[in-house]
């Protein structure tokens, strides 16, 4: 069908938009403060054959399924779908990530042709499962982490599906915010469907349609441009999954190789370590996911993805592996493999896309469950969310302090006050980590911060798990790594303790966890770093005087806050000396 290219421009652009409002929709009625504040979700908007249209800013490790969610309900319900269905999948080897991460799937319906679907997927903060809010750093296998639910109809043709509403809220320990965070997103999806079919009514169905095609076209016209501006070859790169596991220390050996054409983006995971009997393995689905996320850090960080943004990606991960395990491999901290996808294809190129990719970065989610039943109010209470660190220096630039991790997106850090008055808890300290540091270089790595909770309640359960800590943020020319995550433990009457990982382990009033996320890994040498630079880091608090001195070989004159040039000179020159550099 002949359009007008500027009708089609802007049912394009309104398509964009419907989506945007279904995650504002969902934001904006939800009962849990990780969707709500914390925005952990994603929503999207397919054609009929479930390649994706549109999305919306969201946790890129969601909207990098949502293809792989739909197509996976049309494989199954095709011929038994209705207006007014809606169906659930939170099963992870095909289309998912852990099993609190929820997808519900809707079609969209103008009498009685399939426009597209509606697809959304959030972090429900609580499933069922062996340990207080689902996701488990010490489980074995799936079900000890929560209710599957296998691509199911929640509502049929608009009706709620009571049976399995039912089994969902008698296997959560937070029924009342599971029921309100469903229910919300349902009512989104309805949203962004009222909009679709608002647009067909104004401007037929074949323009609609041809529209939703015209974007994905343009995404991939658009992303072979791009390819063809970078540089061809081949690329690798290999590091260590260090997360504690449960069938031993030893960290997880992963590797990537990265092929570049012009007509192809080609990632194979060949090589790394098999699946393991702990949570940390990363779903297919959730792999591509997260090598989505670099490819377009370099393809084009700004452009709205589509199906066909994605067309010259090709990802291959053995099955059994890692990166792409069977069942009953458990994934409910599926996160810590899932960067590390992300990381080895930009570790593996930054050196050679500068303009694009920074040193590495804190990288582990440090995921982190507070909860329990509130001694005020007798009521049950859940903080569920994700750390923010230090990212890696760029070539030309000093690296970001305190933002979440590549893999949580436009996700944001809860507010301090609301937790407080919300829930028995208290953010003694939440302040960046200089105790620690950053990755020095010519440009430094940003820092990550030190985050407090005391427990204010009788008993509180406490749930983490912390990656990059033995293998810490990688510097890129000559940069040094940043220093690596870590918590420690604060219990009354006892020793400080430093934890690799806590599943629902009791905390009494009085007790703190200390979170402190890594700075970011440096890039170039130390001692190329504008003197300048480094006493503005000192007046700042950043560094200490040692750390200007011994790092950067600059000489600071602490009572008058200036630089002594003539010892700076002389002790650059005799470090450089010492560390072999010419």
């Amino acid at each position: 069908m002949q359009v007008n290219p500027f009708t089609l421009e802007i049912i394009k652009n309104a398509i964009i938009v419907a989506n945007e409002e279904m995650f504002y929709a969902w934001a904006r009625t939800a009962k849990s403060p990780v969707i709500y504040e914390v925005l952990d979700f994603s929503v999207g908007i397919t054609n009929a054959k479930g390649d994706l249209v549109a999305e919306a800013p969201g946790v890129p490790g969601f909207s990098g399924v949502l293809d792989f969610v739909v197509k996976e309900a049309i494989e199954k319900w095709i011929h038994d779908l209705h207006p007014g269905d809606v169906i659930v999948n939170n099963v992870p080897y095909g289309s998912g990530t852990h099993l609190n991460d929820v997808a519900l799937i809707a079609p969209i319906f103008y009498k009685d042709v399939l426009v597209g679907f509606t697809a959304t997927k959030g972090h429900w903060s609580e499933v069922g499962g062996m340990a207080f809010g689902s996701w488990n750093p010490h489980a074995t296998e799936i079900y000890q982490e929560g209710l599957q639910l296998p691509n199911v109809k929640l509502y049929m043709e608009g009706r709620p599906n009571k049976d399995v509403i039912d089994i969902i809220l008698a296997n959560s320990r937070l029924p009342d915010n599971t029921l309100g965070d469903m229910e919300s997103q349902v009512a989104s999806m309805r949203v962004a469907a009222r909009r679709i079919m608002s647009l067909v009514d104004k401007y037929g169905l074949d323009a609609v349609l041809t529209a939703m095609e015209r974007i994905i076209e343009d995404g991939e016209r658009y992303a072979r441009i791009r390819l063809r501006e970078l540089p061809k070859g081949v690329f690798e790169a290999e590091d260590y999954i260090d997360a504690a596991i449960a069938s031993s220390d030893k960290p997880i050996y992963v590797r990537a190789r990265v092929e570049i054409t012009d007509e192809e983006f080609v990632v194979d995971f060949t090589g790394s370590s098999r699946q393991v009997p702990s949570p940390i393995n990363s779903p297919y689905p959730a792999t591509v996911a997260g090598v989505k996320e670099v490819y377009m850090a370099i393809i084009d960080p700004h452009v709205t993805p589509n199906a066909g943004l994605f067309k010259p990606l090709k990802v291959t991960a053995p099955q059994g592996s890692i990166f792409n395990p069977v069942k009953p491999a458990p994934t409910s901290t599926f996160w810590e493999a899932m960067a590390f996808a992300t990381d080895l294809v930009w570790k593996a190129l930054a050196p050679h896309v500068r303009d694009r990719l920074t040193a590495g970065h804190f990288l582990s989610i440090i995921a982190t469950i507070i909860g329990g039943v509130d001694d005020r109010t007798g009521e049950p209470f859940a903080i569920v969310e994700p750390q923010p660190g230090g990212w890696g220096a760029g070539y030309d630039m000093d690296g970001t302090s305190g933002l979440v991790a590549v893999g949580d997106g436009e996700t944001y850090i809860a507010s301090t006050e609301v937790y407080e008055k919300n829930f028995p808890i208290l953010v003694e300290r939440y302040t960046l980590n200089t105790e620690d540091g950053v990755g020095h270089g010519k440009y430094r790595g940003g820092f990550g911060v030190i985050r407090e909770y005391r427990i204010l309640n009788n008993t509180a359960l406490v749930t983490i798990q912390v990656g990059r800590h033995d293998y810490p943020p990688w510097g890129v020319e000559g940069g040094l790594p940043g220093p690596g995550n870590r918590v420690v433990v604060y219990r009354q009457g006892s020793s400080p303790i430093e934890v690799r990982r806590m599943t629902a382990e009791i905390f009494k009033k009085g007790d703190l966890v200390s979170i402190r996320t890594s700075g970011g890994g440096g890039w170039g040498d130390s001692l190329d770093r504008d003197p300048m630079l480094v006493l503005q880091d000192y007046v700042n608090e950043l560094i200490t005087l040692e750390t200007a001195r011994d790092i950067y070989g600059v000489v600071i004159d602490p009572s008058r806050r200036t630089i002594d040039w003539e010892k700076t000179f002389e002790l650059r020159k005799k470090l450089r000396e010492l560390r072999g550099h010419v």
